[in-house]
């Protein structure tokens, strides 16, 4: 029998992801001792897991080396890569949202040649031009981007937001709702075929999990 290969995002997600599987009767006691591994497998089941930065979980799944993986919404929104995305798994929720001082609140349409930080370019720039219908500067930032418009790099900021803390402690205020994020389970095309079986029994018993939570 193969392996089922699960490309996991490091971090909180894996951990999160590592419960999940354990109340599945997966073995992920490896994952969880302190390793500079990055593959780990329970035998019995025949599952591989693959710890990978979160960015590269749609990659590992759309080029097959793994046939599932769990990541967050905000990735594959902004990885835009053609993967079956069969269940919210309802744990890792925040938001992606549009912010900015709160003299813009209500104002935005007033606010030309607009320049935009984020982290998440293909987000924002998708956002602004269908839903907005407008065309800005988009401006990506790898570091914290609430710092862009208190130095005047940018007038907005498209960013997650999970307590809003940082925001507040910044002087910003939500602006608008961009989408719901939380883990998703994304699954290889090829790999739903060939694995048909498997596949569809670990994902009827993580919808039982969640559904009974």
């Amino acid at each position: 029998m193969e392996y089922v290969n699960i490309a996991l995002a490091k971090g909180r997600l894996s951990d999160l992801s590592v419960e999940l599987f354990e109340s599945m009767g997966i073995n992920c006691q490896d994952m969880k001792d302190s390793s500079r591994k990055l593959i780990f497998t329970d035998e019995e089941n025949m599952i591989r897991f693959f710890l990978v930065k979160p960015a590269d979980v749609p990659t590992y799944v759309d080029y097959g080396s793994a046939d599932m993986g769990i990541v967050g919404k905000d990735t594959l929104m902004e990885e835009g890569r053609q993967l079956y995305e069969m269940l919210n798994l309802k744990f890792g929720a925040c938001k992606m949202v549009l912010a900015g001082p709160s003299h813009l609140i209500g104002k935005l349409d007033t606010l030309n040649n607009k320049r935009v930080a984020t982290k998440y370019p293909r987000i924002a720039r998708d956002y602004f031009e269908y839903n907005r219908k407008e065309t800005v500067e988009i401006i990506k930032l790898n570091g914290s981007v609430e710092l862009a418009p208190l130095v005047g790099l940018a007038e907005l900021i498209v960013d997650l937001v999970e307590s809003g803390r940082t925001l507040r402690e910044n002087n910003l205020v939500v602006l608008d709702n961009i989408a719901d994020i939380s883990a998703r389970l994304v699954v290889n095309r090829v790999s739903m075929k060939m694995k048909s079986g498997r596949i569809n029994g670990l994902i009827d018993e993580m919808r039982r999990l969640i559904n009974n939570r």
